[in-house]
């Protein structure tokens, strides 16, 4: 079984910035799909952004133009640059890897911006 470890949330203001990083342990799977996701207090979990294979990104809509997700390599290492923070962007952000037979998921890293 693999572990993913997000890092990198906190407490920023309106407009701010934040990089958040997964890595997976142990690095030695490589995956089909890492993905962000986040989940908004009362609300579900949706996607924010995603990284398949050949370099195909997709983002949600309300993120586009602001957020970044880099994958680092293709065994378990993922970035999110996060820039014009606006306060709906609140949420926990979970990191999520998708393989044959496995689909692993961060226990979460909450990401707070006020106004």
């Amino acid at each position: 079984q693999v572990q993913l470890v997000e890092s990198g949330g906190g407490l920023v203001q309106d407009g701010g910035s934040l990089r958040l990083s997964c890595a997976a342990s142990p690095n030695h799977f490589e995956f089909r799909t890492m993905a962000w996701y986040r989940q908004a207090p009362g609300k579900q979990r949706e996607l924010v952004a995603a990284a398949f294979g050949g370099g195909i990104v997709q983002y949600a809509d309300s993120v586009k133009g602001r957020f970044t997700i880099s994958r680092v390599s293709a065994n378990g290492t993922v970035n999110l640059q996060m820039n014009s923070l606006k306060p709906e962007d609140t949420g926990v952000y979970y990191c999520n890897a998708v393989r044959v037979g496995m689909n692993a998921w961060g226990k979460g890293t909450l990401v707070t911006v006020s106004s």
